[in-house]
């Protein structure tokens, strides 16, 4: 309770007290009142038959193993990410998925199919929930609980009952695991509880970690390599090469306008370095620097960019379009700040740039520093010398060095990877 207290006031601070009202209420609705949902309980005990042989049949079909992802991330949602893309692509590998939705955003009644070998699931009705449990036990086939290491809603004993029950633990160790990820001001009991778990069983616990980094740090913790691999963050090559052909007007009037846009898209929070813009803004007058995303905390009001004449923020933007507005980038950057949380970062949007054949800036991060096709810049003067030359320096053989490395990075090699780490369990 605690954190979310500490949440909602983080929120208040950001937002103001009308939307927060509103986005508090929405999340009480979704998470508490449904919980009691008198109808939805009705609907389920007179459908319950037809719901349980529907899955039934499911888990009567050919696959390999099967993996419950269980987490507050949903499925469709703005942010289509990791949790996403590997769980299209572990089905793709003979893998029967059970995807958690969220009710904030998924109209999932209580079971439907998202794609072969994908199933999205609403646990709100703790009898449903219970009734798909006992189902799954009795499959004499591998099975997994898939967490994340920044899931703050499943708490140990659940793990402990999947466990305790045939299951083995799937755990991707993807962020350094810091407060300001979780929009509190301490990280949440149950996220310390399951890494505590994890650090030491190396037998029931699988992880995956996405930045070297992180897996130095379980690897220190755990003394050993077993069933722990490396396997980072990617891109879904088709969705980021596609021809757009739509035209967003106020990129249109901001290409007229600049010699170059400047372009950003994420979350907008304390590890983005907003003082590094205002200088390279204030530089750079014939420069647009772009910004898209969502104001994760508030940080972006404080820091006054807005105001800053050739900063533009166009606010946040779903995935399915995310790629027509950063076609207008002729620079695509990470701007962060180097601090424990970026010193673990493996940038999904890293990839996505090399995808679309964007000329690629980041901050000394190590996850980046990785790759032969990314320009990293140290100081100010270093990004001045950058956008100086970069006419120069965006060759057709650069070109050629961001799309091998952004197919070696696609989401199905990533998926390999952790297929390679069941079936040694297997």
């Amino acid at each position: 309770m605690k954190d979310k207290i500490a949440k909602f006031f983080n929120v208040l601070k950001r937002d103001g007290l009308f939307s927060t009202l509103k986005k508090t209420f929405k999340y009480i609705v979704a998470n508490y009142y449904n919980k009691i949902n008198i109808s939805k309980r009705i609907s389920y005990k007179i459908n319950k038959k037809k719901i349980l042989s529907e899955i039934e049949n499911v888990l009567n079909s050919k696959y390999d193993r099967i993996l419950v992802w269980r987490g507050s991330f949903g499925w469709n949602v703005p942010l289509y990410q990791r949790p996403q893309q590997i769980a299209k692509c572990l089905s793709d590998e003979k893998c029967l998925i059970f995807y958690e939705v969220t009710r904030m955003t998924d109209k999932t009644k209580f079971f439907e199919k998202g794609k072969d070998n994908l199933y999205l699931v609403n646990y709100e009705i703790r009898s449903f929930e219970n009734d798909l449990f006992e189902l799954l036990k009795k499959i004499d086939k591998p099975k997994y609980l898939q967490l994340y290491s920044t899931c703050w809603d499943v708490k140990k004993e659940e793990v402990d009952m999947y466990v305790n029950n045939g299951f083995k633990l799937l755990y991707e160790y993807i962020d350094d695991l810091n407060p300001a990820l979780a929009g509190t001001n301490k990280l949440p009991q149950n996220v310390a509880d399951i890494h505590k778990y994890v650090s030491k069983n190396l037998d029931n616990a699988l992880v995956v970690t996405s930045a070297d980094n992180l897996y130095k740090d379980m690897l220190n913790k755990r003394k050993s390599e077993k069933n722990l691999i490396l396997s980072s963050n990617g891109v879904d090559l088709e969705h980021f090469q596609k021809d757009y052909h739509e035209k967003i007007d106020e990129l249109e009037r901001i290409k007229k306008d600049y010699k170059l846009i400047v372009g950003y898209y994420g979350a907008l929070a304390t590890w983005f370095d907003y003082d590094l813009i205002k200088k390279l803004a204030n530089d750079n007058k014939d420069i647009a620097f772009v910004l898209i995303g969502i104001k994760y905390d508030t940080s972006f009001d404080e820091s006054k960019i807005e105001k800053i004449d050739n900063v533009y923020y166009l606010g946040g933007k779903d995935y399915k379009i995310l790629p027509e507005y950063a076609k207008y980038f002729d620079i695509a950057w990470i701007p962060f700040v180097i601090n424990e949380i970026t010193l673990a970062t493996n940038p999904i949007k890293l990839f996505e740039y090399m995808a679309m054949e964007k000329f690629v800036v980041t901050s000394p991060m190590p996850e980046c520093k990785k790759y032969k096709s990314v320009f990293i810049c140290d100081t100010k003067e270093d990004y001045n010398k950058i956008f100086k030359n970069y006419s120069k320096l965006y060759t057709s053989e650069y070109k050629k060095a961001l799309l091998k490395e952004a197919k070696e990075n696609s989401w199905e090699y990533k998926a390999k990877d952790i297929i390679k780490l069941l079936k040694k369990n297997e």
